[in-house]
């Protein structure tokens, strides 16, 4: 063979290793990319099926009767219905308590009036430094002011909604007189009740009560059925809460 056939030879192979190398780099890639989107979709999934198993429920129609108790405490539940019992711990300025009632209240509220419930609201107050101890003091001292239950109902979600941040005064007694009015409240003594911050000795000795029996001691919102603390990821996912509510009546 002479030089010039041997180099072609040489020249050949080179060429077809290369070619060898350039399809194994794009089998390489094209690997790559399906990993990356196989990963992509089975987190993209497991997303889908969080929002999903934590999705909220929308109220079905009108609420169970609420009424007042001595204690300043509410129930709600249809007549008769004396168990599963389940206790909701919470403070209006608490942004977890918000959360909850944004994402599990109307599951409960649903199942109280179909009467597979008796709900139990306890307004308490977490918050020892200003300007968040004010705010949480104002609005549960005037939420007391409410005796009508499905009043009371509708200010108790305004205060939730009108939440102020934990760093700025809020619950300002001009807002929450304006609130309860717009909320329905029609009781000659709300507003004075209110502007006079009336309920709030009651609101402080009922509060001590419950913090000396530990009802809510590892904050809000705590929420308890049938004495029994429920844990966070049951009380934030509405098909979880719903499911141990009716596990709790059997």
């Amino acid at each position: 063979m002479g030089k010039a056939a041997r180099d072609l030879s040489a020249r050949e192979r080179i060429k077809s290793q290369r070619e060898q190398e350039r399809k194994q780099q794009q089998r390489r890639r094209l690997a790559t990319v399906v990993t990356v989107v196989v990963v992509a979709l089975a987190v993209i999934g497991g997303a889908f099926w969080y929002v999903q198993s934590g999705k909220s429920e929308t109220l079905s129609g009108q609420l169970a009767p609420i009424t007042l108790q001595s204690d300043g405490s509410r129930v709600m539940a249809k007549p008769g219905v004396e168990k599963p019992v389940l206790d909701i711990y919470e403070d209006f300025q608490c942004p977890a308590c918000q959360s909850f009632e944004q994402t599990s209240s109307a599951t409960v509220k649903n199942m109280a009036a179909a009467g597979q419930v008796k709900v139990v609201y306890h307004s308490v107050n977490i918050f020892t430094t200003e300007p968040t101890r004010g705010n949480t003091i104002r609005a549960s001292a005037a939420a007391r002011c409410v005796p009508d239950g499905k009043q009371w109902m509708a200010f108790h979600d305004r205060l939730f909604k009108e939440q102020p941040p934990e760093t700025k005064s809020g619950f300002a007694i001009d807002d929450l007189v304006k609130w309860g009015k717009e909320a329905g409240v029609t009781d000659p003594g709300f507003e004075s009740c209110v502007r006079s911050q009336k309920e709030a000795p009651a609101q402080a000795e009922y509060n001590k009560k419950l913090e000396d029996t530990g009802a809510f001691a590892k904050g809000t919102p705590t929420l308890r059925l049938n004495g029994k603390e429920i844990d966070n990821t049951i009380s934030f996912s509405p098909s979880s809460l719903r499911n141990a509510i009716l596990d709790a009546a059997k």
